[in-house]
């Protein structure tokens, strides 16, 4: 079949739904900024049309050349591709796809979106012997990665199902334990990381009240929640003079590594970039 990508190269991300998704503003930014002739466009894909969304990427009677993948397709993507990198393999998730020598390929970029935003506001974040991780759902694997990836030697996973923090140990290593939430302020003693990657505080959820002060001298406490910019869960670390760092540095660097891939150019992550992407949270 005739191969229908245009000149100049065209990069997508498909979810259902897809209107929320801020992606958009973050790579034609960087079009922009970069002078590319290209675009990024949001493309609604249901979980019906997903099979044949892949299949005329690979067979070139698609415009696109790759893209981003969000929810619902992160998991059920991972049967329709070529390959997938060890990194998406261990978490279990895609979110980012190419085309290489003729054959689909998949990533994760989430685990690097968490470390790079930790590397430029927080230098030295992976000296940190002990991590706490809230939560173990889909979002918690991307960061007990990165944290193994740094070789932190001891993490403890808590989550309100034990069962589940169980599998993601089991999952992840011998350093990684499993503690209901319950046990909490237990596995706090003496920390000096601790990350939530549930949906506490989100859009103005509640989130129960954490205690932090028995964390190490130089703890750190960040969010991978981003809305609203400041989370319950930080504002409480931060009002007990716990160092935070917010979650919007995750989702702008987990997008370096796509844009290099589909455009040819490694961009960078500017104070311009995050306070485009902060008022538009602001009007919506």
């Amino acid at each position: 079949m005739a191969d229908n990508r245009e000149s100049f190269p065209r990069a997508f991300v498909i979810g259902d739904p897809i209107s929320h998704s801020r992606s958009p503003l973050i790579h034609r930014y960087w079009l922009e900024a970069h002078g590319i002739r290209g675009s990024y466009d949001p493309v609604r894909v249901q979980s019906s049309e997903l099979v044949g969304f892949v299949a005329a990427l690979k067979d070139g009677s698609s415009v696109y050349s790759g893209g981003n993948v969000t929810i619902p397709h992160k998991q059920a993507i991972s049967d329709l591709v070529d390959h997938i990198d060890e990194t998406a393999l261990q978490i279990g998730a895609i979110n980012t796809l190419w085309l290489e020598d003729g054959r689909l390929h998949a990533g994760n970029t989430d685990s690097h979106g968490f470390s790079a935003n930790l590397d430029v506001s927080a230098p030295g974040w992976d000296r940190s012997r002990t991590a706490v991780v809230l939560g173990a759902g889909g979002a918690s694997r991307a960061i007990l990665h990165a944290l193994l990836a740094r070789e932190i030697p001891e993490i403890r996973v808590v989550n309100r199902t034990v069962d589940r923090a169980r599998e993601l140990a089991e999952r992840f290593g011998p350093g990684t334990t499993a503690l209901g939430m319950q046990a909490l302020p237990e596995a706090l003693s003496g920390a000096d990381l601790f990350v939530n990657t549930t949906s506490l505080g989100m859009d103005g959820a509640p989130a129960p009240a954490i205690d932090f002060s028995g964390m190490s001298d130089d703890a750190l406490v960040t969010d991978i929640v981003y809305v609203p910019l400041l989370t319950p869960i930080m504002k409480m670390a931060a009002d007990q003079g716990i160092r935070t760092v917010d979650g919007l540095g995750m989702l702008l660097h987990q997008a370096v590594p796509g844009f290099e891939r589909w455009f040819g150019i490694r961009p960078s992550v500017t104070a311009e970039l995050r306070n485009l992407v902060i008022a538009d949270m602001e009007a919506h």
